[in-house]
């Protein structure tokens, strides 16, 4: 398993944290991860409305006996056009917890298959002192066979610009990055200071 990552365009390799990038795939953890963070990214904001909350159906529509239909208190029943709606969908969170360690984890073996695989390159946001879509998908050319994510650090905004108009390329802030993110991407772009952040995010917690 590599213990470094190439910097795209040429210049030295850099060093990956053994503890972070060379621990073994946790297949069922990954997934419970994912699903977790794909179900809290859904708004849950969708609703319907009831028989009581539909306008209108405030009177009978006919009289309970004689008129040889069958009976009705209110038009604005669910079995009726116009009515309101049964069991519908409510407002609600989406929000599953996943203890802080297994996301550590999770995270993790996002990150060793992208070392093992060598599929993890870093950017040096050095070279971009102006935004430059071109510069970036020729420093992409060679990396174009999936999806590729690339994650900043703050203040990388020529680094953003540059990267965020190439097709099946999703730019993202190293503090927005989640482990559905890692896995969706074929290639995981880095910038050193992104590369520092997530490696310290994931690290094992010190036992106290």
């Amino acid at each position: 398993m590599p213990s470094s990552a190439p910097t795209l365009g040429g210049g030295n390799a850099v060093a990956l944290d053994a503890e972070v990038f060379e621990q073994p795939f946790n297949g069922p953890l990954v997934h419970e991860v994912v699903i977790a963070e794909l179900a809290a990214r859904r708004q849950g904001t969708h609703a319907t409305k009831t028989r009581g909350m539909v306008s209108g159906g405030g009177a009978k529509p006919w009289r309970q006996k004689g008129t040889g239909r069958a009976r009705a208190g209110t038009s604005r029943s669910p079995i009726w056009t116009g009515g309101g709606t049964v069991f519908g969908p409510s407002p609600r969170s989406y929000v599953v917890k996943v203890n802080r360690k297994a996301r550590k984890s999770a995270l993790r073996s996002a990150l060793s298959v992208h070392a093992e695989r060598g599929t993890i390159h870093v950017v040096d946001v050095a070279g971009f002192d102006a935004p430059s879509t071109a510069r970036a998908a020729d420093l992409l050319s060679a990396h174009r066979g999936g999806s590729v994510l690339v994650v900043i650090g703050e203040g990388e905004v020529t680094t953003l610009k540059s990267f965020r108009n190439l097709a099946r390329t999703n730019v993202l802030h190293v503090d927005d990055v989640g482990v559905a993110d890692l896995v969706g991407a074929a290639t995981l772009v880095i910038s050193q200071s992104a590369l520092d952040l997530l490696t310290t995010r994931a690290r094992k917690e010190a036992k106290a």
